[in-house]
């Protein structure tokens, strides 16, 4: 695959790295106004850093867009009359309908967005990925380009925004739980570097087990709950204290937010 990273910033230098380190490339520009920071990239020896977008569109069949979301419109215009049959047009910035996109390059293009959260860095990214009606015809090999980078599923577009709660601002949501256990192990006598140990990597097996064995979180709980014995005695005391509501509300009001951002 020919593929353009076109604004490589934080989010698009950690997708060029999940590419790269996964063999996904034949070859790939890398874009930037100032393109010292990632002249580095070139050592692979398939990848080119440029501050010149239409010479990575020119020579790229994927074009993948981790712009600032004031820029994307403007880079979009510069670029749309080099736009053939062969390009695929993925887009990662947040809010940016595909009816806008459309709006400037045309609906005859293959037109993908997609919504990675910061744990592509470590390959380990929930991306929502929704397409036009072109686009569907490549839905498929967005996702096995997502997929080198963690785990890809295929959304409508009118749930985006939810998808943005709930894995993106779920990684902040999950790292607060796992704070919390950190606290609460210190304050049972581990030392803060041993508390967070404990927490990171008793989160990371939980997830593994439902995602290994495709069970409902409440089969795995049953296991390790016995009567009258000390987790459920725990897990009593934190629904009594509103953990489960709390989550709940707190993902409902991250959601108000961000459809309040979209209607002002």
């Amino acid at each position: 695959m020919k593929i353009a990273i076109i604004g490589t910033g934080n989010l698009g230098l950690s997708i060029a790295k999940g590419v790269l380190h996964s063999n996904g490339a034949t070859s790939m520009y890398l874009t930037k106004r100032n393109v010292e920071p990632i002249k580095e990239f070139e050592s692979y020896g398939n990848v080119i850093a440029t501050s010149d977008n239409r010479e990575a569109v020119q020579n790229s069949d994927i074009l993948i867009f981790a712009v600032q979301p004031g820029h994307f419109a403007e880079i979009l215009e510069d670029v749309k009359d080099l736009l053939t049959e062969k390009h695929v047009v993925i887009s990662t910035i947040t809010g940016f309908s595909i009816s806008k996109i459309e709006s400037i390059i045309g609906a005859n293009n293959y037109i993908v967005r997609s919504m990675p959260n910061t744990a592509i860095s470590v390959g380990k990214s929930m991306t929502c990925i929704c397409s036009n009606e072109m686009g569907k015809k490549r839905i498929d090999l967005a996702k096995a380009i997502f997929n080198r980078m963690g785990h890809s599923m295929e959304i409508p577009e009118s749930q985006m925004q939810a998808a943005t709660v709930i894995c993106a601002s779920g990684i902040a949501f999950w790292m607060r739980l796992m704070r919390a256990t950190t606290q609460g192990a210190i304050q049972l006598g581990f030392d803060a570097k041993e508390a967070q140990e404990l927490a990171m990597h008793t989160c990371n097996g939980a997830a593994s087990l439902l995602i290994e064995s495709g069970n409902h979180p409440e089969e795995e709980i049953d296991r390790v709950t016995t009567p009258m014995g000390c987790t459920i005695q725990g897990l009593n005391e934190m629904e009594i204290q509103g953990l489960s509501s709390s989550l709940i509300q707190g993902i409902v009001a991250s959601f108000n937010k961000i459809t309040e951002f979209k209607t002002t």
